[in-house]
Formats: C-alpha cells, structure tokens, sequence
C-alpha cells in the first residue's frame, strides 16, 4: 500500500485555564484532543462526528496546524510539521487547506468575492494578476457560481453559496488535502445536498482527499470512506463507513447510532433506545479510567480505573472499550493477543459476560 497522505500519532491539544486578574495563574488544563492516532489516505474521506465539544473542531485546527500541538507527531507525506514554523509550513499550505465552520464569519464581509477567493494566489505561489483573475473565474466556475458573482459582498449571497466561496477559496491553490469542518451545519437540508454532492464531484475530479467533521451521522455516512467517533477528546471507535453503521463496538457509537431518527414514523415508535444519562464531564478533570465510563450502561469497576486501549478486531475497526459490542469472546481474545495489540505483553480485555456477571 502506499504511504498515509496524513499520519497523527498520540496528538494532544490542551487549553489553559487560568485564574486571577493582575497576577493570574494556571488552575488547570482543558483537554480538549488528547492522544489522538489516526491517518488518512490519499483519496480518502476520514469522516470525524461526535457530540458537541468532543474535541473536532479544535482536532481540525491542529491538524491543518491553526493550532500548535502540546504533545505527539503530525506528519503530511511523511515531512514532520509537529513543530514547523511558519517558513517551514508555507510549502505545506498550499496543499492543506480548510473550509470552516460557518460561512458567514469566513468570509471578509468588506472585501468582494473576486478578492477573496484569488487572495491565496498572492503567497502560493504569486502570479501575476491576469493569471489570478482567470483562475479565480475558473473555480468559481467549477463549484456552480456565475461570472457575475466577481464583484458582490458575501452578504448579498445564500448560506450555500456562501459555502461555495470558502470552497473555491480552498481549491484555487490545487490542495491534495482539505480539512472540512462541518461545513454544512448550518446550511438547510436542500443545500446541504447540494454541497456535499459537490464536495463528491470534486474529490472524484480533482483526487483531493477529505478530512469530514460533522455531528450528524447521517450526512457523515453518505461522504466518508472511514469514521472516527470521538469522546471528550479522545477517539473512541474507528472504522469502515458501512461497517461502524451495521457493527457498531463502542456503546458511546450504539448510542449515537440510535439517536439518529428513522423515516419510517412507525419504526421508530417501536426501536429500542437507548438513553445516556447525564452529562460529558468537565474536561478540565477527565474521569479516571475509560472517559465515557462515567455514562456507560456497561460501565464496571475495571471501566473506572484502567483506561481502554485502541484495539483493532478485524477489517481496520478499532475501538477503545472493555466491554465491546457486537463482537464475540474469541475475536476479543484474537484481538488482544495480536502483535499491533497494546495488550499483547500478556494483559487480556476480560470476556463481557464474566465483566458484566461480576458488576
């Protein structure tokens, strides 16, 4: 196979917190991404979800390095840019680029259209202003926006056109890698449509390679190749797009998964649900042991004192939890002895019925 375009090893993030206003002192740390490992392939779509404050947008900025990291390896084509700075990002940026949020605030309400979108070609590198006003016509062009839309305001523009700019403003430097970070939230569910299908096109056109945060599992299946499902700052599951909808391990993705309605009214009137009680602990002080422990049905005393290692079971689906779902004792004990295992020193995740006959 051929090299990860991205590789994230152990990737930490965290946020000081700090009390006191003439002589103010650090109190405490959030941990908002903490001892993330993933990578993404080239072509791939890494579909990241989550509830809101897991972690993904702050994820996102790290990675495209809005962001400094505070611990752990970011690797693009396998240059290490953990610590680069900003000469040493500049070629890099050109190829990583991000589409945010919200497209309203995005954009420079003061500045048009035209100048917005061919502003990266100043720096990646420069050209010279016949050549940037053709390109900048060209990919407002390619994402369905008319030459007249040159010299507009981005307040005279709809929600999904808006978006449309901030995706011609990524795509005019030719990126390989595009960090999107729930880029259609706030779009209705017409022009979400439409922005994702032209986010296809546009991967199968250009071979770009997607980076795809959302919390709504239903959009994030349709675009992802894989999904990495996060948890106050930590991945809890990773795996096949399809395979984490039909097998869900992780109880946190089996909840979430069964928050998600169904169309047929008189099928979800009868599907079992599944509640999680309470609320995402304060991740200034993370729980001790597995993170999610603290609103887990499964939850036992190993939960509250050992934290879960990533384990990988079979076809790339990796989860972090003692107690798994939808796998059966001996694929736990095949996992766990594998030689990648974290655990394969000797230790074993203990068998689900015996765990849960001792609770």
């Amino acid at each position: 196979m051929s090299e990860p375009l991205l590789e994230v090893e152990h990737l930490k993030k965290y946020f000081p917190v700090r009390r006191g206003a003439l002589f103010s002192r650090m109190v405490g740390k959030v941990h908002a991404v903490d001892d993330v490992t993933l990578s993404l392939m080239e072509g791939e779509t890494l579909g990241v979800v989550g509830e809101s404050g897991c972690g993904k947008t702050t994820l996102s900025r790290t990675l495209v390095r809005l962001l400094q990291p505070d611990g752990g390896a970011l690797r693009f084509r396998g240059q290490d840019i953990t610590r680069a700075g900003r000469r040493g990002l500049r070629p890099i940026r050109s190829e990583v680029q991000m589409v945010f949020q919200d497209p309203y605030a995005s954009l420079n309400p003061r500045k048009r259209v035209g100048q917005i979108v061919s502003a990266p070609l100043k720096l990646h590198p420069p050209h010279d202003g016949r050549s940037r006003d053709r390109m900048m016509r060209d990919i407002l062009e390619l994402v369905g926006l008319n030459p007249e839309h040159v010299n507009r305001f981005p307040h005279e523009f709809s929600g999904g056109q808006r978006q449309r700019i901030g995706v011609a403003r990524a795509l005019i430097v030719q990126p390989r890698l595009i960090i999107l970070d729930e880029p259609v939230s706030a779009l209705d569910v017409s022009i979400q449509a439409q922005v994702i299908n032209l986010l296809d096109d546009l991967q199968d056109e250009l071979r770009l390679s997607y980076v795809f945060v959302a919390h709504d599992l239903s959009v994030v299946r349709h675009v992802s190749d894989r999904i990495a499902v996060m948890y106050l700052g930590k991945i809890m599951e990773l795996s096949p797009g399809e395979e984490l909808y039909r097998k869900p391990i992780h109880p946190y993705t089996a909840a979430l998964l069964n928050a998600v309605p169904i169309p047929d009214p008189r099928e979800n009137r009868v599907r079992e649900r599944i509640v999680l009680e309470g609320e995402p602990p304060n991740p200034i002080d993370p729980p001790s042991g597995c993170v999610f422990h603290t609103r887990c049905p499964r939850a036992t005393e190993l939960c509250r004192t050992v934290e879960p290692p990533l384990t990988e079971y079979a076809n790339g689906h990796t989860a972090a939890c003692h107690h798994p779902l939808n796998v059966t004792a001996a694929e736990i004990r095949a996992a766990t002895k594998a030689p990648s295992s974290p655990l394969s020193s000797g230790d074993e995740l203990p068998d689900p019925a015996e765990a849960e006959a001792a609770a």
